[in-house]
């Protein structure tokens, strides 16, 4: 198991700019990949991160299939 730090992690899904600060936000709100908690440490699974990023495909942009006109 490839395990990231949050720095990495956010560079993972977010690309070279990515902030770690995104990344504390979702787990303050209990949104977002998962995570673990190593000592004090958090670690991100790579797998966990592939695997949100799928669950984000989308097909449109309109909310849950409604119409907005």
């Amino acid at each position: 198991m490839n395990l990231l730090t949050t720095e990495q992690a956010a560079k993972f899904i977010f690309g070279p700019d990515g902030k770690k600060g995104t990344l504390e936000q979702w787990r303050y709100r209990k949104v977002g990949p998962k995570f673990r908690k190593v000592g004090k440490l958090v670690r991100y699974a790579e797998a966990d991160l592939v695997e949100y990023l799928d669950q984000q495909a989308r097909t449109g942009t309109s909310h849950q299939n409604l119409q907005t006109y």
